[in-house]
């Protein structure tokens, strides 16, 4: 795995990291203290692909408002 630390990942590069932190905690045979740390891994790694998405949404809703669109959700009942 990479060594580049996670807030400087982009995107792409935390999910295959994710990806990867699954694939070796779904195998079974990692030690209890590499599964251990592999989890914490892989919790950082979701909250960073979490805040990436994140930053993503308010950019196109602030397009989207900047082009007098409608921005943000309703709720479906009363449509």
């Amino acid at each position: 795995m990479s060594e580049k630390p996670i807030a400087e990942m982009s995107f792409e590069e935390a999910m295959g990291q994710l990806e990867a932190v699954v694939t070796q905690l779904e195998r079974g045979d990692v030690a209890l203290e590499a599964s251990i740390a592999l989890y914490e891994r892989g919790a950082a790694l979701k909250a960073h692909c979490g805040d990436k998405l994140k930053a993503a949404e308010e950019k196109v809703e602030l397009i989207r408002a900047q082009e007098g669109r409608a921005v943000g959700t309703a709720p479906a009942e009363g449509l």
